[in-house]
């Protein structure tokens, strides 16, 4: 079995196309797959999650994503729902969610549309906001509306709440189905 650095040292790597996501945008990429309202089929998302591309993917790369994948699918199936999201580890001591946040947007972003349900329900809102105060604009200021001075206070609560936030996305819609 693949281990996760040797899946995000390739992932990284110069033989990878620039806009392949890396391990921490991938797992929550996987996520918000594993999240969605209607099912979305590997041979859709792949491709997004290597930067369009899986001609001269070595077949372990895609093996190791769909593994990951299933690994998501099986623990927010367990009761109670297990999420454990890959974040970088700042120098600092402080985690860094931005990453996995924008890929689990990457993956709403498959299906908008299907996607309103929640966010016109106002638990699912709630639900989302974790995720979505992580998504900063070019200049670095939250598309939320949080002053900078108060950033990275909420972004470190924030990414506490994500793993409660994606199993009750996931409890969600499958109450809904």
């Amino acid at each position: 079995m693949v281990s996760l650095d040797e899946l995000d040292d390739y992932l990284s790597s110069d033989e990878m196309p620039d806009d392949c996501m890396c391990i921490s945008d991938l797992d929550g990429f996987i996520h918000g797959i594993a999240c969605s309202p209607v099912t979305i089929q590997p041979e859709e998302w792949v491709p997004v999650a290597l930067g369009g591309h899986v001609e001269g993917i070595p077949d372990w790369v895609i093996e190791a994503i769909i593994t990951l994948y299933g690994g998501s699918i099986s623990d927010l199936s367990k009761d109670p729902p297990e999420v454990e999201p890959i974040f970088w580890q700042a120098k600092e001591g402080h985690v860094i969610a931005m990453d996995w946040c924008e890929g689990f947007m990457q993956a709403v972003a498959l299906r908008n549309k299907e996607w309103l349900r929640l966010t016109e329900s106002g638990n699912g809102v709630r639900l989302l906001t974790p995720i979505l105060v992580h998504i900063l604009d070019d200049n670095g200021n939250s598309v939320m509306g949080i002053p900078q001075e108060e950033l990275d206070k909420t972004l470190n609560a924030a990414a506490q709440e994500i793993p409660k936030s994606v199993a009750g996305i996931y409890q969600f819609w499958k109450e809904q189905s």
